[in-house]
């Protein structure tokens, strides 16, 4: 019993704690765009052993660059840190524009763009403690002044074209509209996977005036609202002075506690960002369960989930109904090998699906389709047509004038011709092909 106790508290530490220690240092990088501004950072980062500047864990780790409150110090967000890093990944806090009197939202915004792209460019300094364990993959989190400069920042790293950023997350977000500038009116532009967290009870930035305008306004084709039952604004944060003491004089029927909040927040986020950042399927689920039960919580979400094939057939070719970024074909449940394109030639009768994955990693199986036609005829020639010479190392020359589809040979269509007399296979890699004409399959060897 004894053992058995000490394994389960064993596992719970884990679970809870993550599996890396959290190293740290602190840089100041320059934006040769803002006539050199410079830029405090603290990085908090996976690490063999705690401490300052100490080696990098084994690995590449995604980024999340986090934008601090109004009057706040990245000091406040010891939680983030300890619960991200231990479980693989880099923290990124600025620590610009945190004068009350001279607050800019704007260079904020600009601040948290910059270090999007600029902690990739650390990932290949040689002298980094980060050295080549920085991933691509990053995403934009702000609390309050934070959340409102983070949206900002996304908007201008969408209509770039940023490929490095792959979500949004606002705490309780903050309109920003110092110096023209606006967050709800920059989420018109913001397209990535996007999740607002906001607390009931906020008084700070009450909801109907600021997360919610922004959720509203977003583009993103894969949008979440999480309101935390009795929640608060500063309660996604730690303990801090400024922020405890403004919620004091505006918010009130705040339920749970800070705790609690933080419990609420994680089991959110961490699913969240292991989907988004680290392409982890099961992940999305587990989160759309907490979106769908959660009793903590109300939500409002608009989430386009990846689309299921629909297989058709004609003339022996099966074709799926969805374009991806891969495919694998199946029969009677098991791999088609070398079956990865939008088609499969049928070779046999049987219960055909297609897996087909998209950008993020994350795939969908069509329903099963039950082929009973026999086997495609497959022949060295056909006798409408002679296709000569093959094997051939280059041009093919054809009987008369039609319409020639090329196909692999294990079913991917690689061409279309119309009208033509002869193909210039000059540029194929050598191997087997199939012509198709006339609903009939010709195949040819390309020397």
């Amino acid at each position: 019993m004894k053992t058995l106790l000490l394994s389960l508290l064993s596992f719970v530490c884990l679970s809870h704690f993550g599996q890396y220690q959290v190293g740290h240092y602190q840089i100041t990088f320059q934006d040769p765009e803002r006539a050199n501004r410079d830029i405090q950072t603290e990085i908090y980062y996976p690490a063999t052993t705690a401490g300052e500047s100490t080696p990098s864990a084994t690995g590449q780790f995604p980024v999340i660059v986090f934008g601090h409150g109004f009057v706040m110090a990245w000091s406040a967000y010891e939680n983030h840190w300890l619960e991200f890093v231990e479980r693989g990944y880099i923290m990124v806090f600025p620590r610009t524009e945190g004068n009350a009197f001279s607050t800019d939202h704007q260079q904020f915004g600009w601040d948290l763009e910059f270090l999007v792209t600029e902690m990739q460019a650390e990932g290949n300094n040689s002298c980094s403690p980060i050295y080549n364990h920085v991933h691509a993959n990053t995403a934009l989190i702000g609390h309050s002044m934070g959340g409102g400069a983070s949206f900002l920042a996304a908007d201008s790293l969408c209509s770039n074209g940023n490929l490095n950023i792959k979500t949004l997350i606002g705490l309780a977000p903050a309109e920003s509209s110092s110096n023209g500038v606006s967050s709800i009116n920059s989420s018109l532009s913001i397209t990535v996977p996007s999740v607002i967290l906001s607390g009931s009870q906020d008084g700070v930035t009450p909801p109907v005036d600021h997360h919610i305008p922004m959720y509203d306004n977003l583009a993103s084709d894969c949008k979440t609202f999480v309101s935390v039952t009795g929640g608060a604004h500063c309660y996604f944060a730690n303990a801090n002075f400024n922020c405890d003491f403004g919620e004091g004089t505006s918010s009130t029927g705040i339920s749970i506690t800070r705790e609690e909040q933080h419990d609420v927040t994680f089991s959110f986020l961490n699913n969240w960002l292991d989907y988004t950042l680290k392409d982890d399927c099961n992940a999305f689920q587990l989160f759309q369960d907490s979106v769908s039960q959660s009793n903590r919580v109300t939500t409002n979400q608009t989430c386009v989930s990846n689309p299921i094939s629909v297989i058709s057939e004609s003339n022996g070719i099966l074709t799926s109904s969805i374009s991806g970024m891969s495919y694998q074909w199946y029969l009677n449940g098991n791999a088609i090998s070398a079956a990865n394109g939008i088609t499969h030639v049928v070779s046999t009768a049987g219960d055909y699906t297609v897996e087909v994955i998209f950008s993020s990693g994350c795939p969908t199986v069509s329903a099963p389709f039950t082929y009973n036609g026999s086997s495609v005829n497959i022949s060295e020639n056909n006798k409408n047509f002679n296709v000569y010479p093959n094997p051939t190392n280059g041009l093919v020359t054809l009987s008369e004038f039609c319409t020639v589809e090329i196909y692999s040979i294990e079913g991917k269509r690689i061409n279309l011709f119309t009208n033509i007399n002869s193909i210039d296979l000059g540029n194929y890699n050598s191997g087997v092909y199939l012509l198709k004409i006339e609903n009939s399959f010709i195949k040819i060897i390309k020397e």
